[in-house]
């Protein structure tokens, strides 16, 4: 597993006009409609067209009408984004082509997942379940005076409904293929004082993938709760206070590490066809827990103040703490054997507190503040195998006999008897690292918009931060009995007993610039300047020496990227649209490398540039009908110079296709009494490599997919029966490559979902 106001920007427009929920609630629509939509990325409320940063927002009603639940199925709507759900414990974000997925506790993140303007960002810590929310703003480019400095490339700021005056309800629930079952709703009730919400969302699935093997579960399920607790207080108008409690919980099946070259006892190893992950025979005692699967808890508290104490100036505190921990079993060798069985133990506590006082007036508008970011998190993986099985699988010792016979059947089972003489028929094998990261960012910052004219904006602001990054880093390699090496795995160093520890300081100035230009109330351009940067890895691991094992500090260094914009956007009649290019240079990108002792190690690659176009075209003809199309094409990688490693020298970025696009229309048509809804779409991604280096083999071509999410409304707009179908044509397309599998040879491939199909009603009050 992987340790993996329209800005000036292209999706917006698509997002703001085709998509009139997008930034608000549906009752807004014909507001939205007319560019008004408001969105809160700069921190303060604005028109989507008058924000100055590339910006998309997708309103709660808006994810109910497509029938998206998740933010990977979101990802497919807005150019530039990609989300590979490997896992709820393994979600990778990508935004222009660049992915944040790290799972090791001693790397920062390169895109900031904001819940409730909280950073959320430690990959195993940031699946937040999408229900009862007010709307999803996607941020493209580094965002450092508003987002942080974990925002080199963009950020993802999820914002849950408020509670708010009145009595109100809702209740939804769902079945489909797979055995899927949904339900869902919340309750609100409250005065212009003092409200509260109670929403919560279960969804649970079959997998879609058979496993053989006996005592699991079939792979790539799902089972999840999420339950939210909000309280508004509001004594006044320039005073509100809200306090916010979510809890998170999966319990979802193993993930589908499948691989091609091992066989199944129902033929050749197939990504789409059956699986054998059977785990290993001491999972309880060497992997924490007896299946494959997911257990993960995330407890999260947000407490935030707004105060307007002046008719110009405001308050803003904003204090979250998130606690996470979970346990993934994984059978990362893709076969029966007992072979590469691991685990992933991750836990981690976030604090975060953030102070912004904000000014306006005709011509000036600002904030400043100080923001506090405290995180402590672990990243421990156990192994299990069989040391006559691991030796004969990865080395083929014994001549003729196969790891696994074609029958499927694990004939490295009996190399244990012939290895040993027959002393030995099984030699059960365990080891564990552990990596730790304790770090702390102490910042300030600023960002001021100069209004000279009514039709020139000028925004420049920095973020001044210093942060402290303490390393941890231990292993229990115990001795193999059979190969009398040090270690099973090469590579693998114990400890003896010591936790290394090390630590380093870093501190940086990170500026934007924006300039945006009013032609007209429905023609603007921008230009924007901005820089990002991910923290330097305070990389700690061990490795041996005559005198006993020490520690081994690979520091790398900080990942800084300039970010280069123009674009135009505007409306003319029932036509909207947008267009704008980008164009990033990076020093010292960082990759994530699998070694071959199943670790992962961050490596500095060097340079690397990336460019790209983004457009959208709506066409609204009727009040009913909205017809939109948006693509983005990227030219991104990593530079390919002399200075840099050959394996690294012209490589494609993780998981970034050269071209993304979708295309559909929506309906929402009264007929009398009934309202027919219907919004269906295609999506297309093209060619992506899964791994840098690239590899063909470890690819996947162009998907082009078919959903669509359709029903009627009735009862005054009170009830409503939906259907709804994701990859309608049941593509076949691969959703991860490679893994720990990889780094031993033998990659393993995850199947993307296949064509998922269902009905809900649903009611309100």
């Amino acid at each position: 597993m992987r340790s993996h106001y329209l800005p000036i920007s292209i999706s917006l427009l698509l997002v703001s006009t085709a998509f009139p929920a997008f930034a608000q609630t549906a009752d807004d629509e014909e507001q939205a409609f007319e560019g008004e939509i408001i969105v809160t990325a700069q921190k303060r409320e604005e028109r989507l067209i008058d924000v100055p940063v590339t910006l998309s927002a997708v309103s709660g009603a808006r994810l109910k009408e497509l029938g998206v639940s998740d933010l990977d199925e979101l990802a497919n709507y807005i150019p530039g984004l990609n989300i590979q759900e490997q896992s709820a414990n393994n979600p990778g974000v990508v935004i222009r082509g660049i992915t944040s997925d790290s799972g090791s506790a001693q790397q920062a993140a390169r895109v900031t997942l904001y819940y409730n303007g909280v950073d959320i960002s430690r990959s195993r810590g940031s699946y937040q379940d999408i229900y009862d929310i007010e709307r999803i703003e996607v941020i493209k480019g580094p965002q450092a005076t508003l987002f942080g400095t974990a925002s080199a490339v963009g950020a993802i700021s999820i914002i849950s409904a408020r509670p708010e005056a009145g009595f109100s309800g809702s209740v939804t629930g769902g079945i489909g293929n797979f055995n899927q079952r949904q339900l869902g709703g919340h309750l609100n009730i409250g005065s212009d004082e003092i409200a509260a919400r109670v929403a919560f969302a279960f969804k649970k699935r079959d997998g879609y993938v058979n496993n053989l093997a006996p005592g699991q579960e079939d792979l790539n399920g799902q089972n999840q709760l999420g339950v939210r607790g909000s309280l508004r207080f509001k004594p006044s108008d320039e005073l509100t206070a809200d306090l916010i409690l979510t809890y998170d919980r999966q319990r979802n099946p193993g993930t589908a590490f499948v691989s091609r070259a091992l066989p199944t006892t129902s033929g050749p190893g197939n990504p789409f066809g059956d699986a054998f992950l059977g785990g290993s025979p001491r999972s309880l005692q060497d992997l924490y827990q007896e299946k494959l699967g997911l257990t993960r808890d995330v407890y999260d508290v947000n407490y935030t103040v707004n105060w307007e104490f002046d008719d110009n100036w405001a308050l803003t505190m904003v204090n979250g703490y998130r606690k996470f921990d979970s346990l993934e079993v994984f059978d990362a060798d893709g076969s029966a054997a007992w072979y590469l069985e691991f685990t992933e133990l991750a836990k981690g506590d976030q604090f975060n507190h953030e102070t912004r006082f904000a000014y306006t007036d005709d011509k000036f508008r600002g904030s400043f503040g100080f923001n506090y970011f405290h995180e402590n998190s672990i990243q421990n993986v156990p192994f299990s195998s069989e040391e006559g099985t691991f030796l004969q699988c990865a080395a083929r010792l014994i001549p003729g006999l196969p790891c696994i016979a074609a029958n499927g059947t694990v004939s490295a089972a009996g190399a244990t008897a012939i290895l040993t003489g027959g002393r030995f028929t099984q030699v059960p094998y365990s080891s564990v690292f552990e990596n730790q990261g304790r770090n702390d960012s102490y910042s300030m910052f600023a960002d001021g918009t100069w209004i000279p004219t009514p039709a020139l904006e000028i925004t420049a602001g920095a973020r001044v931060l210093i942060e402290k990054r303490r390393s941890g880093f231990y292993a229990r390699v115990p001795r193999s009995l059979i190969s009398g090496g040090a270690s099973l795995i090469p590579g693998q160093v114990d400890t003896g007993g010591q936790t290394f520890r090390t630590e380093d300081s870093f501190a940086a100035v990170l500026p934007r610039l924006n300039l945006l230009y009013r032609f007209s109330d429905d023609f603007n351009a921008y230009a924007t300047v901005s820089k990002g940067r991910r923290s330097a890895t305070v990389q700690l691991g061990a490795r041996a020496t005559a005198t006993g094992p020490v520690a081994n500090f690979t520091p790398v260094l900080a990942e800084n990227v300039w970010n280069y914009e123009i674009g135009v956007k505007g409306s003319s009649g029932m036509f909207s649209g947008s267009i704008g290019a980008y164009y990033l240079t990076y020093d010292n990108f960082q990759v994530s490398v699998v070694l071959p002792n199943g670790t992962t190690q961050t490596q500095s690659a060097g340079t690397a540039t990336n460019k790209g176009v983004e457009a959208e075209l709506t066409i609204k003809p009727a009040s009913w009908l909205s017809v939109f199309g948006n693509i983005g094409y990227i030219d991104g990688g990593i530079d390919d110079k002399p200075t840099i490693a050959a394996n690294f020298r012209g490589a494609k970025f993780r998981l970034q296709p050269d071209v993304q696009a979708a295309a559909g229309f929506t309906i929402d048509a009264p007929m009398g009494g009934i309202t027919f809804f219907a919004t269906p779409s295609v999506t297309y991604r093209s060619k992506i490599f899964f791994e840098i280096p690239n590899n063909n083999l470890i690819s996947q071509e162009a998907v082009t997919l078919v959903n669509v999410n359709a029903g009627f409304r009735f009862g005054g707009d009170r009830f409503e029966v939906a259907a709804f179908a994701r990859n309608l044509l049941n593509e076949d397309y691969l959703l991860d490559a490679g893994n720990t599998g990889g780094a031993f040879g033998i990659p393993t491939f995850i199947p993307a979902e296949p064509r998922l199909y269902g009905i809900r009603v649903g009611a309100k009050f």
